[in-house]
């Protein structure tokens, strides 16, 4: 496969992972006005993802741990198909 693909798609990725850690950031501080409408468009992206892993992982107290998991599968499956891909 050619190397400019594997970068997009490492990017891709790269960037969802981004897009992760913003939405939980964000979950941490009232949501008003724009912020509350770019919350909303994260949550509409990476919930569908982030509520596969919250079936399997209760939370712990008030700490939801299932993003981390979750950002942890995204980058080892990532590496994984990566590899695959360059071979």
């Amino acid at each position: 496969m050619s190397a400019q693909v594997v970068t997009i798609l490492a990017g891709i990725v790269q960037f969802y992972g981004f897009m992760i850690f913003a939405y939980v950031l964000m979950s941490w501080f009232p949501m008003r006005g724009i912020i509350a409408d770019i919350y909303q468009v994260l949550g509409s992206l990476v919930e569908p993802y982030l509520a596969f892993f919250r079936r399997f992982i209760p939370p712990i107290g008030a700490l939801d741990i299932s993003p981390m998991v979750a950002y942890f599968v995204l980058i080892v499956l990532s590496r994984f198909v990566l590899q695959l891909l360059v071979r």
